[in-house]
């Protein structure tokens, strides 16, 4: 849903109205997330609220209407947090979208690891993202679910971290239920060619976010995303940019992936005709 963001935050599309269109689309699925919950602004909420119960009901009715599946549900958190209690609470976003993702019958919770800020050193931050998502996958393997990371993020950001990041963690965790959440896109953005960099991560990968940016000049309108050494980058549908999605997908294939892949578009065109034509070219690619 995060390919509507725009029309969203114009107030002009609800979950259910998402589902609508993606399949009006010609999408397959969706990828549900938390920070659309009206209700619960995007923040975890007690899943007996009956605000959350009155959405994820007329959620549920566009699912039945459409015969769309919900094969991912995700959340957003940060484990690099200085209060106990700050990380406690990111581990209960995990919960919950386990939780959720249960509820629609999804398989796999799309995570964050974290960031580092202010007065928080590396060691630190890594320290903390790899106890609370143990914690989470702890949960997730105990009812069924996996984790997906994505690379998003400094540290998180390169394939070497994300599978440094989640090997530590089924160590600590004493399961797998924590792979990758390969994002074509985010990849340029800590310098890596995406292709390469997936064939890195695939072995790991739970699902894909399928995403594609073009290099834009630093005086670009559209370019709105910045790389660690600079270089500036605008959103792009699927096919339309700079990344090697082609290499993307035949990484996968040799890797044996066999999930999801999960359009995510960040460009300006509007997303009712750039979304549909991103499906439409990424089926080319398959």
């Amino acid at each position: 849903m995060w390919s509507y963001f725009r029309v969203w935050r114009a107030g002009n599309m609800s979950i259910p109205d998402f589902v609508r269109e993606a399949n009006r689309a010609g999408a397959d699925g969706v990828e549900l997330l938390d920070f659309f919950y009206q209700a619960a602004q995007g923040r975890t909420k007690a899943l007996t609220s009956p605000e959350v119960d009155s959405e994820r009901s007329a959620i549920k009715a566009a699912l039945a209407e459409t015969g769309l599946t919900v094969p991912i549900f995700s959340i957003a958190q940060n484990h690099a947090k200085t209060d106990p209690e700050e990380r406690a609470n990111q581990v209960e976003k995990i919960r919950f979208g386990v939780d959720e993702a249960r509820n629609y019958g999804a398989k796999v919770v799309r995570v964050f690891a974290g960031d580092v800020a202010e007065g928080i050193t590396f060691d630190q931050a890594r320290g903390w993202i790899i106890e609370g998502l143990a914690e989470g996958a702890r949960y997730a393997h105990e009812h069924g679910i996996r984790l997906a990371l994505e690379n998003h993020g400094t540290l998180a950001g390169r394939s070497d971290q994300v599978i440094g990041i989640i090997q530590d963690v089924r160590e600590l965790s004493g399961c797998d239920a924590l792979g990758a959440n390969p994002d074509t896109g985010n990849f340029q953005l800590v310098d890596q060619a995406s292709h390469l960099a997936v064939k890195e991560v695939a072995p790991y990968a739970y699902m894909v976010h399928f995403k594609d940016f073009r290099p834009a000049p630093p005086d670009d309108p559209e370019a709105h995303f910045t790389s660690l050494s600079g270089k500036r980058f605008a959103g792009a549908a699927i096919g339309e940019g700079g990344v090697d999605l082609g290499e993307c997908i035949e990484a996968l294939k040799v890797a044996g992936f066999d999930g999801w892949l999960s359009v995510e578009y960040e460009g300006e065109e509007d997303s009712m005709t750039a979304v549909p034509r991103s499906l439409v070219n990424a089926r080319k690619f398959l």
